[in-house]
């Protein structure tokens, strides 16, 4: 019974890292994009990096929401099934 458990936690830990992953990649390239233009330029505006992080991210996140849906479905099938 705890190695069910253990199992079950362990495949939400990996779905949830499957689904945030290419969210919070774009959220890397595009801070290291940013950080880099600020050594170049040497402007050390916090707001700068903040914002377009954000903007890459939340876009990034509702191109893939379907894909994120479905993910998710299925998931929750898996648990619902295994029982």
């Amino acid at each position: 019974m705890e190695l069910d458990a253990i199992d079950i936690v362990r495949s939400a830990l990996l779905e949830a890292l499957l689904i945030a992953a290419p969210i919070l990649g774009a959220g890397l390239i595009v801070g290291l994009l940013i950080s880099l233009l600020q050594a170049v330029t040497q402007i050390q505006e916090q707001t700068l990096t903040f914002v377009p992080k954000i903007v890459v991210m939340i876009l990034v996140a509702v191109m893939m929401l379907s894909w994120i849906v479905v993910r998710l479905s299925e998931f929750a099938v898996a648990m619902f099934t295994a029982g």
